[in-house]
Protein backbone atom coordinates (compact mmCIF):
# COMPACT_ATOMS: atom_id res chain seq x y z
CA UNK A 1 0.00 0.00 0.00
CA UNK A 2 1.00 3.60 -0.71
CA UNK A 3 2.97 5.37 2.25
CA UNK A 4 4.35 8.71 2.92
CA UNK A 5 5.96 9.11 5.75
CA UNK A 6 6.73 13.04 7.00
CA UNK A 7 9.61 13.68 9.67
CA UNK A 8 11.69 16.80 10.14
CA UNK A 9 9.20 18.80 12.55
CA UNK A 10 9.44 19.98 15.79
CA UNK A 11 9.82 23.20 17.99
CA UNK A 12 12.44 26.40 16.82
CA UNK A 13 12.35 29.79 17.47
CA UNK A 14 11.28 32.61 15.38
CA UNK A 15 13.10 33.17 12.55
CA UNK A 16 14.91 29.59 12.50
CA UNK A 17 14.23 27.12 10.30
CA UNK A 18 13.54 23.51 9.18
CA UNK A 19 13.58 21.47 6.99
CA UNK A 20 10.88 18.76 6.50
CA UNK A 21 11.48 15.26 4.74
CA UNK A 22 8.71 13.10 3.02
CA UNK A 23 9.64 9.90 2.41
CA UNK A 24 7.27 7.64 -0.19
CA UNK A 25 6.87 4.37 -0.71
CA UNK A 26 4.36 1.78 -2.43
CA UNK A 27 3.70 4.08 -5.55
CA UNK A 28 5.51 5.11 -8.42
CA UNK A 29 6.91 8.28 -7.34
CA UNK A 30 8.31 9.82 -10.50
CA UNK A 31 4.86 9.84 -11.71
CA UNK A 32 3.34 11.73 -8.99
CA UNK A 33 3.43 15.94 -8.26
CA UNK A 34 4.05 16.50 -4.28
CA UNK A 35 2.92 18.91 -2.44
CA UNK A 36 2.92 20.06 1.24
CA UNK A 37 0.17 21.64 3.28
CA UNK A 38 -0.81 22.58 6.65
CA UNK A 39 -3.19 22.52 9.21
CA UNK A 40 -3.30 24.99 12.59
CA UNK A 41 -5.30 24.26 14.99
CA UNK A 42 -8.95 25.67 14.80
CA UNK A 43 -8.02 25.77 11.30
CA UNK A 44 -8.85 24.20 7.53
CA UNK A 45 -6.02 22.39 5.86
CA UNK A 46 -4.49 24.74 3.62
CA UNK A 47 -1.81 24.33 0.45
CA UNK A 48 1.62 25.58 1.30
CA UNK A 49 3.51 24.24 -1.55
CA UNK A 50 3.83 21.63 -4.83
CA UNK A 51 6.37 20.16 -7.31
CA UNK A 52 5.75 18.24 -10.93
CA UNK A 53 6.86 14.78 -11.04
CA UNK A 54 10.11 16.04 -12.64
CA UNK A 55 10.91 18.13 -10.20
CA UNK A 56 11.25 21.60 -12.66
CA UNK A 57 8.47 23.30 -11.60
CA UNK A 58 7.31 24.45 -8.38
CA UNK A 59 4.17 26.62 -6.94
CA UNK A 60 3.81 28.33 -3.60
CA UNK A 61 1.32 29.71 -1.40
CA UNK A 62 1.58 33.58 -1.03
CA UNK A 63 2.15 33.48 2.37
CA UNK A 64 5.34 31.24 2.13
CA UNK A 65 6.78 32.43 -0.72
CA UNK A 66 10.62 33.41 -0.78
CA UNK A 67 11.25 31.88 2.72
CA UNK A 68 9.93 28.06 1.90
CA UNK A 69 11.07 25.84 -1.00
CA UNK A 70 10.16 22.63 -1.92
CA UNK A 71 12.04 19.82 -3.62
CA UNK A 72 12.10 16.17 -4.42
CA UNK A 73 15.13 13.43 -4.96
CA UNK A 74 13.28 10.81 -7.21
CA UNK A 75 16.21 9.06 -6.52
CA UNK A 76 15.21 8.51 -2.73
CA UNK A 77 11.29 8.74 -3.26
CA UNK A 78 11.31 11.72 -0.87
CA UNK A 79 10.20 14.73 -0.95
CA UNK A 80 11.38 18.23 0.98
CA UNK A 81 10.11 21.36 2.60
CA UNK A 82 13.04 23.51 3.67
CA UNK A 83 11.34 26.34 5.69
CA UNK A 84 13.44 29.71 6.44
CA UNK A 85 11.98 32.77 8.27
CA UNK A 86 9.54 30.78 9.92
CA UNK A 87 7.11 32.58 12.06
CA UNK A 88 5.04 32.01 15.24
CA UNK A 89 1.79 31.92 12.08
CA UNK A 90 3.96 28.83 10.42
CA UNK A 91 3.09 26.45 13.40
CA UNK A 92 0.65 23.66 12.48
CA UNK A 93 0.76 20.28 11.45
CA UNK A 94 2.40 19.73 7.98
CA UNK A 95 1.51 17.43 5.47
CA UNK A 96 3.14 15.97 2.04
CA UNK A 97 0.08 14.45 -0.09
CA UNK A 98 0.15 13.00 -3.72
CA UNK A 99 -1.29 13.62 -6.42
CA UNK A 100 -1.72 12.01 -10.27
CA UNK A 101 -3.26 15.16 -11.60
CA UNK A 102 -0.62 17.38 -12.28
CA UNK A 103 1.09 20.35 -9.43
CA UNK A 104 -1.48 22.46 -9.67
CA UNK A 105 -4.28 19.64 -8.74
CA UNK A 106 -6.18 20.82 -6.18
CA UNK A 107 -6.84 17.08 -5.56
CA UNK A 108 -5.12 14.68 -3.99
CA UNK A 109 -4.65 11.38 -4.60
CA UNK A 110 -2.59 10.11 -1.13
CA UNK A 111 -1.50 11.32 2.34
CA UNK A 112 0.60 11.50 4.74
CA UNK A 113 0.18 11.38 8.70
CA UNK A 114 1.69 14.71 9.06
CA UNK A 115 4.69 15.90 11.03
CA UNK A 116 4.31 18.80 13.84
CA UNK A 117 5.72 22.11 13.83
CA UNK A 118 5.63 24.94 16.30
CA UNK A 119 7.60 28.21 15.93
CA UNK A 120 7.58 30.09 19.37
CA UNK A 121 7.83 33.66 19.12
Amino acid sequence: QVQLVESGGGLVQAGGSLRLSCAASGLTFASYAMGWFRQAPGKERGFVASITSSGINTYYADSVKGRFTISRDNRKNTVYLQMNSLKPDDTAVYYCAATAKGYRSPEYDYWGQGTQVTVSS
